[in-house]
């Protein structure tokens, strides 16, 4: 049975859709302080005839909503973020940033207008049994807005049997959907070191402990970890991305000090830990070597977004159903960003999956500051999240209308 017309009829208010996400982009706001795009969504909800939650994860909202029928017992979550990045904008568009330092450089501001489409659709037609969870998250950007809406008891208080996400992406061509049965992203880490050394002249480096040099020792020998520790089928990357010490304009002193940050990003939590521990063993073997103290501060931040495999396939076959197999690249290669909806995985089965935008080859990329999401994939995005829906929760034969 062909689907088409699920995206026809969201094509009729298309327009009415770029609206409001020009809007949002317009008036970006940065996590946890969406209270204008919180107030947006909660208004739309409730004139659509959902039941409103606000301020769950301080500026979170959900939308609830019954299916013509609700004997199944099943609902099933739907998530879009909703903040925006501390870039100024240098795009020229009519709708441009208007706060300067903020904007939507990740397409947050897309997101947010294609749930609100799929909401609108769900409202219209309720064509499932069951409840459709709508989750409007603040703070996807470093900020971990996920935990903080289930810190509020998101799952105790709206329960999903499943919940899905999507995310644009330019590096796919408009309108085609990429979804992996497993790793879709990776675990998100940082770190800290800081070299206790012993400073003084630069003339007479052998009455000092030089940090500098043992810094740069640290550096070489941590790059070993991956290339030499890590199996080569295990993805994983060791960035360190600033390193100070001294001052540039004081060429003959050496430091007292090193300090050095990075990130680590894996998929899997054994290589995780193994890499934990060499670093740790490194930094120890280092210290001993050179007879300074040297600290290794390590944070983990977001875990891997991992797919379960049923929930994946599930997006791939409706994918396929509405689009047609060309359109549709079920085994998607693992990006090695992160992304807070792997909070969410950790607690339902579901899946993330991307939607194509284009736009990479001409340097439109994500945290761009002339990024800006293409309106014309709306309504493939509101058709994934609506199918998603009756697929999971249809209706008994006989009951559907178009």
């Amino acid at each position: 049975m062909s689907y088409q017309h699920v995206v026809r009829a969201i094509s009729m208010f298309h327009d009415e859709l770029s609206a409001i996400r020009r809007d949002i982009h317009a008036n970006p706001e940065l996590g946890f302080q969406e209270t204008r795009t919180s107030a947006l969504v909660a208004g739309m909800l409730r004139s659509l005839g959902y039941e409103v939650h606000a301020g769950i994860g301080r500026t979170g909202v959900v939308g609830v909503l019954e299916g013509r029928a609700n004997d199944s017992g099943l609902s099933i979550g739907l998530r879009a973020d909703m903040d925006a990045l501390p870039i100024h904008e240098t795009g020229v568009q009519v709708y441009r940033s208007t706060r300067p330092g903020v904007m939507h450089a990740c397409g947050h501001d897309g997101h947010t207008a294609i749930l609100l489409g799929a909401a609108r659709y769900l409202a219209e037609t309720r064509n499932f049994n069951g409840r459709a969870v709508l989750i409007f998250q603040p703070a996807e950007e470093g900020l971990g807005g996920a935990q903080a809406m289930l810190n509020d008891g998101l799952f105790e208080r709206f329960h999903c049997d499943a919940i899905y996400a999507l995310h644009n992406w330019p590096g796919l061509p408009p309108g085609v959907i990429g979804v992996n049965p497993g790793p879709m992203m990776a675990a998100a880490d940082q770190f800290d070191i800081i070299i206790h050394g012993k400073g003084g002249h630069g003339a007479h480096p052998y009455q000092t402990n030089d940090p500098v040099v043992i810094a740069a020792q640290l550096i070489t020998a941590l790059q070993t970890i991956v290339s030499r520790n890590v199996p080569a089928p295990d993805a994983a990357v060791l960035t360190i991305a600033a390193v100070n010490a001294g001052q540039v304009n004081a060429m003959n002193v050496i430091p007292h000090e090193a300090r050095m940050v990075g990130t680590v990003r894996t998929f899997s939590p054994v290589v995780q830990e193994q890499i934990i521990t060499r670093m740790q063993e490194v930094v120890n073997g280092i210290a001993a070597a050179f007879r300074v103290r040297i600290e290794l501060d390590y944070k983990r931040l977001f875990p891997a977004t991992i797919n379960t495999p049923h929930h994946a396939e599930l997006v791939a076959d409706i994918a396929t159903e509405l689009f047609g197999a060309e359109r549709v690249v079920p085994d998607l290669v693992p990006s090695m960003g992160s992304e807070d909806f792997s909070f969410l995985l950790q607690q339902r089965p579901g899946a993330y999956f991307r939607l194509g935008q284009g736009g990479a080859e001409s340097g439109c990329v994500l945290h761009n500051a002339a990024f800006d999401f293409n309106d014309a994939v709306i309504p493939e995005g509101c058709a994934m999240f609506v199918r998603l829906v009756e697929r999971s929760m249809p209706l008994a034969s006989g009951s559907h209308t178009e």
